[in-house]
């Protein structure tokens, strides 16, 4: 299952991706006689995301097939943030060993390198990318999000696909500068307002055959920047989720953000990217 969160009149609404666009849940509901939340967010926390993906393996299967007027065509699709409000969203540093070479840092080996961001610096697809005044080289950074999708605390690595809803593209910005002044300015350096979009689509786990074999890259002005896979995380997915857990209780809709490839400059009139095997592409344009 696919879902996304379209940009509407009446506001940011939750929609299944559909092969010609999207359905709008509030539109399903009213056709179906169905009540499943209508944000992305509502879904996690009310615990309704595997009920309708269940729905939709069954009952919900010709009821889809058959509201094809309630589609918003893939032409006039305005795609939002998947949501706005996560409790927690944590980053991790320096996790492919070559990125940690391209700025001339060890990469952690033991633990990973872990930051939390605000949710004020959320932005979806398409929205601008602003550099701050006080930065002058910001960058870009491709990654593999995780959803959370039940709260839990002190999971283990091979319970781990179990608490995650699914995953999602992701676009981490730091501001790379007030960062190499000094390391104990992370949290400053990545918490500008527009540093961390994610979106279109939230993919659950059922969808990805090998969270391994994923490729993931940064991609500057359309073209490729960098590009690795997931198997050469120093951490990977399973492995954060579980980790993160005894740090504190992970909650439905909290994310991690796994980590990038490469890091790329951006600037004004840019446009920075990120693509993963199989998801819908994010970009977002620099201001």
């Amino acid at each position: 299952m696919r879902l996304t969160t379209l940009r509407t009149d009446h506001g940011e609404v939750a929609a299944l991706v559909h092969p010609r666009g999207a359905l709008p849940l509030a539109a399903l509901n009213d056709l179906a006689g169905t009540r499943w939340s209508t944000t992305v967010q509502h879904l996690l926390e009310r615990g309704q995301l595997d009920d309708l993906r269940s729905w939709l393996a069954g009952d919900g299967r010709q009821v889809v097939a058959d509201v094809d007027a309630a589609v918003v065509p893939a032409d006039r699709v305005r795609h939002a943030p998947l949501y706005r409000r996560p409790r927690k969203i944590w980053g991790i540093g320096l996790n492919y060993v070559e990125h940690a070479a391209d700025l001339a840092e060890q990469a952690p080996s033991e633990e990973p390198a872990s930051f939390l961001k605000p949710d004020t610096t959320i932005i979806g697809p398409g929205d601008p990318i602003r550099i701050p005044p006080q930065s002058s080289r910001t960058t870009a950074e491709g990654e593999l999000g995780l959803v959370i999708g039940r709260e839990c605390r002190d999971v283990d690595e091979a319970d781990a696909p179990g608490v995650v809803a699914g995953f999602t593209t992701v676009i981490d910005m730091t501001a790379e500068d007030i960062l190499e002044r000094n390391p104990r300015y992370l949290t400053r350096a990545k918490s500008f307002d527009t540093f961390f979009s994610f979106g279109p689509e939230l993919v659950t786990v059922d969808e990805v055959r090998d969270v391994d074999a994923l490729e993931v890259a940064t991609l500057l002005n359309g073209q490729v920047h960098r590009r690795n896979v997931v198997s050469n995380m120093t951490f990977r997915p399973w492995w954060l989720v579980a980790f993160h857990s005894r740090v504190m209780t992970l909650l439905p809709g909290d994310v991690i953000s796994t980590g990038t490839p490469g890091a790329a400059r951006i600037r004004s009139g840019d446009v920075a990217g990120c693509s993963i095997t199989g998801f819908r592409g994010l970009s977002n344009p620099v201001a």
